[in-house]
């Protein structure tokens, strides 16, 4: 058979595939257990050719997941070469250097076959709550104490599940319901992937992927070397100081644009740290390269070819490129900072283009009851994982956004969901006032939440949070987000990181950061200073000190005394 070559046609299947991993995603969600998955998008889909290079990934989905599955089936292929590969195959690992940066995420790849031939692979990533272990906190001194390490191997066997492989994932949780029904739910997409894969080919005739693939690959690329070649050329630098956890991070880029390729290079950057925080180089290398695809040509779909002009480097030792077997369960913290590093590199290169820097790191916090052998015999055992997100840096232009997972995509976990998936009670879920940048343009906002046991029972909490010392920093003027903070309800702090006690009776609350603010406060346009005022996101305080704005008792601006306040 042949394959139709007209530029429409070619299109066409590439948006056809990109329906087939939009739907490979949906049915992962539709079909998962765990909250962090279903509710959350806390995951990937992709389809790939023979050769493990991605033709496409759906628009659902997470950087730190859709980056790392880019690379990881190409590791399968290497243990599991093609030729090995049988219909009814599918392949797993949560090898964090092989898959997604850590053991909770586990990567199915599935060899897809049309008229008995091997034409391309499905893949999908999804994040599980518990693999053994310490847990998904940052307190491990290795990764072997931070659970269960399964290499590329296979989970179905031409149509068997591994029943073996299964008793295993389930002795070794404290979850083994949602784990189960979680693997499950990845190799259902994988097979609707599969499906719908070969109805297209079916469809459109055609007996092999290569042209489509070629096609998708060429356009790609030559998009995206056209933006970089757009951009100014040369090296710049950028350095952040970030919490940590043993000792304070010092996080150093340098950014390279030269002839169509951009390199980042961490080089300087403080080395590993003896507990979980530690990020493989696939991680690092997947949130580097989202922030910088923000910038260059973010309309090209994510593929192999979209992708390939961009390099990311480390010395191998230090906190973004860690080796095996040093602990990095909570990659996250510093991997989801990463995009705001390598973006500062760039505001001194294109500074009418980069957004002053965001929260960025989401404020996940795994929480777990019941286990302790101290436990009351009338506590709930339970085990979920909270993800919620401050305020995004102002952007030239415009305000931050509020409250918004960039750049993990990951959405703020449902009160009703919590509540009805742990004993678990949400008193309070709202915008932080204040904790915005200020700025011509007002970073977004964090937010407040208020958790306590609805039994009166103690719990624990994994702090996994960064942030708190350090926060989102303004630019051209504006001001510094607010820090993030945790806290019980009879005002003890708590620390960023590591296992914590909330005792029975009271409650924890976190406060999420807020984002950067864009250019000088003094110039934020008076009317809007007056709208945000009205709407509770910043103080009467931040209202006259800060804006220089005063208002008339009908609320509307007053702008003779305006004028004179912004003189003084």
């Amino acid at each position: 058979m042949t394959v139709k070559t007209s530029s429409v046609e070619l299109q066409v299947m590439w948006n056809r595939l990109m329906a087939v991993v939009d739907e490979q995603a949906q049915a992962l969600m539709h079909t998962a257990f765990s909250p962090i998955v279903r509710e959350s998008g806390d995951i990937s889909a992709g389809v790939f050719d023979v050769n493990g290079a991605m033709l496409a990934q759906a628009v659902t989905g997470t950087p730190g997941h859709i980056n790392t599955m880019a690379e990881s089936v190409k590791h399968f292929l290497k243990v599991i070469p093609a030729k090995t590969m049988r219909p009814g195959d599918t392949y797993m690992t949560n090898d964090p250097w092989l898959g997604s940066g850590h053991l909770n995420d586990f990567v199915l790849v599935q060899p897809c076959f049309h008229e008995r031939k091997l034409v391309g692979l499905v893949s999908s990533t999804s994040h599980l709550i518990d693999l053994g272990g310490l847990g998904m906190g940052p307190d491990g001194s290795d990764v072997y104490d931070e659970g269960l390490i399964i290499p590329p191997m296979r989970l179905v066997d031409r149509g068997i599940i591994n029943e073996t492989l299964m008793t295993l994932v389930k002795a070794n949780s404290r979850t083994p319901f949602q784990n189960e029904g979680d693997i499950y739910a990845l190799i259902a997409c994988c097979d609707v992937a599969h499906a719908r894969l070969g109805q297209m080919m079916t469809e459109f005739n055609i007996s092999s992927l290569a042209a489509i693939g070629t096609y998708i690959h060429q356009v790609s690329h030559r998009a995206s070397v056209a933006a970089i070649n757009a951009a100014p050329q040369g090296s710049w630098q950028n350095r952040m100081m970030i919490d940590g956890y043993d000792f304070e991070i010092e996080l150093v880029a340098r950014l390279t644009i030269d002839k169509g390729l951009i390199e980042v290079d961490f080089e300087g950057s403080s080395g590993c740290s003896r507990f979980g925080i530690n990020v493989p180089l696939n991680y690092a290398t997947a949130y580097s390269v989202f922030g910088l695809r923000c910038i260059f040509a973010p309309e090209v779909p994510n593929n192999a070819g979209s992708l390939a002009p961009f390099r990311v480097r480390a010395p191998l030792g230090c906190i973004v490129n860690a080796a095996r077997p040093v602990p990095v369960a909570q990659r996250h913290i510093i991997g989801q900072l990463l995009p705001d590093v390598v973006l500062g590199c760039l505001r001194r290169a294109m500074p009418k283009h980069i957004p002053a820097e965001g929260a960025s790191c989401m404020y996940d916090l795994p929480m777990r009851g019941g286990f302790d052998a101290t436990a009351n015999e009338q506590a709930t055992r339970f085990a979920v994982e909270l993800t919620h997100n401050g305020g995004t840096g102002a952007r030239p232009g415009k305000d931050g956004l509020s409250a918004t997972a960039f750049p993990s995509g990951v959405y703020g976990s449902q009160v009703e969901v919590t509540e009805s998936t742990a004993p678990l009670l949400i008193h309070r879920r709202e915008l932080r006032p204040d904790s915005g940048g200020a700025g011509r343009y007002r970073g977004g906002l964090g937010q407040i939440i208020e958790v306590e046991s609805h039994e009166g029972q103690p719990f624990d909490f994994f702090g996994t949070v960064d942030r708190i010392k350090y926060p989102a920093r303004g630019c051209f003027g504006g001001s510094d987000g607010a820090p993030g903070q945790l806290a019980l309800r009879s005002g003890k702090r708590m620390q960023g990181k590591g296992k914590q006690p909330i005792p029975a009776g009271e409650s924890l609350i976190f406060q999420t950061p807020g984002g950067g603010g864009y250019g000088d406060p003094r110039k934020r346009a008076p009317a809007r200073v007056a709208r945000d005022f009205a709407a509770g996101l910043i103080s009467k305080k931040a209202l006259r000190q800060v804006y220089g704005v005063c208002l008339k008792p009908d609320g509307s601006v007053d702008r003779t005394a305006t004028r004179e306040l912004r003189r003084t």
